[in-house]
């Protein structure tokens, strides 16, 4: 078996079509099923079962998909290394965030650590936690910063910021004027809410914890839509404290929230046992005398 035949194999298998994955690896559908066909061969089994309409694989199929993953991740991570040993401070590092976090961390972590090494490039994607544990799981991304807890079988975690969810209200709100609410105090009220699986399943079941389920009126991935709703008295929300210092305070009062406060911690995660990359690993050294983030 070689890097080849697996590497085609993989690609019929996420297609679930020699047509497709042979347009995506620019080969003729007849040279790729000949190679998946000597693959089978030299293994002595069925990989695809080719009866059904669709392409389905057979359990040895499964398999060997699940292990050729494994080996092509291997090679990725291989190559990456050796690129950076080469290129001594040279390298790129992937990390999700959700949008949230994006704008109040990480314009000044990413100007910190560029100024120290030009030659190593961050890219961001932004995404809800779930995913973002999910791609960091998978390889796709090196590091990615999400809500805790996780899995600790799966991932490493670092604290990253521990703060509280607070009430965002209009100024002529009548809770505006208080210092502090209790969350049973929201049952009649309309909620604005960030769209993000986790973030709403905290607040929702902290809400159902105090005896009602909220009202969701609108929701949304972007803070900026959000702070205008609230700026025209349409609805409240609960969003992380260090938003407080995004908005305009003459418009938009901000609340705490007690009986029960809301945490909102999160951590800096990493794929268990997979080795970084020169370039993650300087990242790493970089921001973890900083961690957790006093905000």
């Amino acid at each position: 078996m070689d890097i080849r035949q697996l590497t085609y194999f993989i690609e019929v298998a996420k297609y679930k079509s020699f047509t497709k994955a042979s347009k995506s690896l620019h080969l003729s559908q007849s040279t790729l099923s000949k190679v998946v066909k000597s693959l089978e061969e030299e293994l002595k089994v069925e990989l695809i079962d080719r009866s059904a309409k669709n392409i389905e694989l057979t359990d040895a199929g499964e398999i060997v998909l699940a292990e050729g993953e494994k080996i092509m991740e291997s090679l990725d991570d291989l190559s990456i290394h050796l690129y950076d040993l080469m290129n001594l401070k040279k390298g790129k590092i992937k990390i999700g965030i959700p949008p949230v976090i994006g704008s109040l961390f990480f314009p000044k972590i990413i100007k910190e650590f560029n100024s120290l090494y030009p030659d190593i490039k961050i890219k961001i994607f932004e995404a809800d936690s779930k995913t973002v544990q999910q791609e960091v799981t998978d390889g796709t991304l090196d590091l990615g910063v999400v809500m805790l807890p996780v899995d600790e079988k799966v991932l490493d975690a670092i604290p990253f910021v521990s703060n509280e969810l607070i009430l965002f209200v209009h100024h002529t709100h009548p809770l505006a004027q208080r210092e502090k609410v209790d969350l049973k105090d929201l049952q009649n009220e309309t909620f604005i809410l960030f769209k993000q699986k986790l973030f709403q399943e905290l607040i929702v079941q902290e809400c159902l914890r105090a005896g009602f389920r909220p009202e969701i009126a609108y929701e949304s991935l972007e803070w900026d839509f959000i702070s205008g709703m609230i700026g025209e008295n349409l609805g409240i929300s609960i969003f992380p404290k260090p938003m407080e210092n995004k908005v305009d305070q003459t418009i938009i009062k901000s609340v705490h929230i007690e009986n029960p406060t809301l945490p909102w911690n999160l951590g800096l995660i990493s794929k268990k046992k997979k080795r970084p990359s020169p370039a993650v690993r300087q990242f790493l050294q970089f921001i973890s005398p900083k961690l957790p983030f006093e905000v």
